[in-house]
């Protein structure tokens, strides 16, 4: 009795597990759908958005290491700029590797929707976020050599194994908060999810493309630096590159493999009669 009494629960649990899972990858479709299906306008304005939103957490790490120096505290306190993308429904460049990629493995979208979305973000990202930076480099002018420390370990990091370490594990901590805030319908979940995800990328200095280019940004608008645009961007092209391969291949393409009967399911119902274009 207790031999079948143990295996009717490890069934109950194995199916209760798989129907998170398949409950977690409809989410992630749906959203991913809808995402890649918007106008220009909208990409563009939420890609702003979420470059604006995220220098607030930028300021709030840069006030409380000029206050403390403690890199730790700093990151927690960077923690504002995520639950302002989550709460503000902004975006991040970042934040791309998991939700649309779901949609395009399922054949709810088309690769040149992925695409389209990656750069329009990013560029939106980055100049949303520079005109943030500026603002606050000259509202806090006091702040400038905090940001200039802070930034240096960014634009003048050179080409290496560390560099490329620090990037994919960048990519695939955002990715993962992702799928975490994704795993869950509880809003309390999800802003624990957002400060965990914070603090691991700002408070270990992993390299982040859109986070680390804000401090470089606001160190660059302040006044004079140990570092010019050309370091920042020689630094970023790396960054962006290892981002991608840390979120996709290492968080989005095992999350894909798990839910590999879901996403063979919904290729073949894309792939029937009267579901194409």
């Amino acid at each position: 009795m207790s031999a079948a009494g143990g295996g009717s629960t490890a069934v109950m649990v194995e199916t209760g597990l798989e129907s998170r899972v398949e409950s977690a990858f409809d989410r992630l479709a749906d959203e991913g759908e809808e995402r890649l299906d918007r106008s220009w306008a909208a990409l563009v304005s939420t890609g702003l958005m979420g470059g604006v939103d995220v220098v607030f957490g930028v300021l709030a790490l840069l006030l409380v290491l000029h206050e403390t120096g403690n890199h730790l505290l700093a990151g927690l306190a960077f923690g504002v700029g995520f639950v302002a993308l989550l709460l503000a429904d902004s975006e991040l460049f970042t934040e791309g590797f998991l939700v649309p990629v779901t949609a395009l493995a399922a054949k709810r979208a088309r690769a040149r929707q992925l695409v389209r979305l990656w750069a329009v973000t990013l560029a939106a990202n980055i100049a949303g976020g520079w005109c943030m930076a500026w603002l606050v480099a000259h509202a806090f002018p006091s702040l400038h050599a905090t940001a200039v420390e802070a930034a240096r370990v960014y634009a003048t990091s050179a080409y290496g194994a560390r560099s490329i370490c620090l990037g994919l594990l960048a990519g695939a901590a955002i990715t993962l908060m992702t799928r975490m805030q994704h795993g869950t319908e509880s809003d309390p979940a999800k802003l624990v999810a957002a400060v965990a995800g914070a603090f691991v990328l700002a408070g270990a200095s992993l390299f982040h493309s859109i986070l680390d280019s804000l401090l470089c940004f606001v160190a660059l608008t302040g006044g004079r630096a140990p570092f010019g645009y050309g370091d920042w961007a020689h630094w970023f092209v790396l960054t962006v590159v290892t981002n991608m391969a840390g979120g996709l291949g290492l968080v989005t393409l095992l999350r894909l493999v798990r839910s590999k009967e879901k996403v063979q399911a919904e290729r073949s119902r894309a792939e029937a009669p009267g579901n194409g274009d």
